[in-house]
């Protein structure tokens, strides 16, 4: 894990950000920057974080037009700077459009999104998303892959490369910027994928279900850098998954929602610290509590719709602290 420097310069895109006055930055100031963490390197001013990433839901309502009950309704959740939130509940209870809604790609019905005070009125920079699907176009390298926001950016082509080798570290792939995606892992597309966000410097990161392709070996791997990262980064991260493990190895705190229509059903309070032992027994009891507050939810939404009830048969085998991380809702 990389330490935090104690430097407090300021350099602005490393000496090279347009307007720059020549000679601002001395030549033993540049090269101490390029010393420092990659979580320093990302930000691309380094600097003492101004405060940002507070990020608000007040009353929110949103309903599609092919559907007679509201996908959310009475939404209100404030992701506060620096925390990791992470939203579960059953399939089809509106999590991945709770997400869209605070990237700014859909608008509600009701209700405001807001960032740092200002009203989110469609996708910007400051909020970054990372999907399922890693998105990288085939033809480029990864590198290039990551490199291709700040191109759009205009930034220039030697702070471009110092923000790219950063990120690379940062999500452990140094030696495969090269690499065209057909020739990565499928957990090593998603590290590029996080790259590519984290190098723009959100202020927000939105992840939906970015590990559930994965199998279960790599899906742990990823958990922990990403718990990695977000140590070093202190990025707020909202983060959706249909997994009760993985929302438990990862939260600060974690977002029960209930479905038809989608509302805030829970919120559970992760008061573990960071990198956590997966295998304890505090993250077991907290699987348990997760996953039978979606259950119960399952069962509410099944006795209303259909009259039927579900619930998984005890096993006779299995001794009482077993709990499969990896499983879902």
């Amino acid at each position: 894990m990389f330490a935090l420097p104690i430097e407090n310069y300021q350099l602005k895109g490393l000496g090279e950000r347009r307007g720059m006055e020549a000679g601002a930055v001395r030549s033993g100031e540049l090269k101490a920057a390029r010393r420092l963490a990659p979580a320093e390197l990302l930000r691309g001013v380094v600097r003492r974080e101004v405060g940002r990433g507070m990020l608000e839901m007040r009353g929110i309502e949103k309903r599609f037009n092919s559907s007679r009950v509201a996908v959310l309704t009475g939404i209100s959740l404030e992701v506060k700077r620096g925390e990791f939130v992470v939203v579960v509940g059953p399939s089809g209870c509106g999590k991945t459009t709770l997400l869209n809604l605070a990237g700014g790609m859909v608008k509600p019905d009701g209700g405001e999104v807001m960032l740092d005070g200002k009203a989110v009125e469609g996708p910007g920079p400051e909020r970054a998303m990372v999907f399922q699907d890693h998105g990288l176009f085939p033809w480029l390298t990864a590198a290039s892959n990551i490199e291709f926001g700040l191109r759009m950016l205009g930034m220039r082509r030697r702070e471009r490369r110092d923000r790219v080798e950063a990120a690379l570290r940062m999500v452990h792939l140094g030696n495969f910027g090269e690499k065209l995606v057909h020739e990565l892992s499928g957990g090593m597309k998603q590290r590029v994928a996080i790259a590519r966000a984290m190098v723009m410097d959100p202020a927000v990161l939105l992840m939906d279900e970015p590990f559930a392709a994965l199998d279960a070996q790599t899906r742990t791997l990823l958990h922990g850098q990403l718990q990695e990262l977000w140590i070093q980064t202190k990025k707020t991260i909202l983060f959706v998954t249909h997994s009760v493990g993985e929302a438990v190895r990862l939260a600060d705190r974690i977002i029960v929602l209930s479905a038809y229509p989608g509302r805030i059903r829970r919120e559970i309070r992760v008061e573990l610290s960071h990198p956590r032992d997966f295998d304890s027994p505090q993250i077991s009891e907290l699987v348990r509590l997760v996953r039978t507050e979606i259950e119960e939810e399952v069962n509410r939404v099944n006795r209303e719709m259909a009259g039927d009830e579900w619930k998984p048969a005890a096993s006779a085998h299995l001794g009482d602290g077993f709990v499969d991380l990896g499983g879902s809702i």
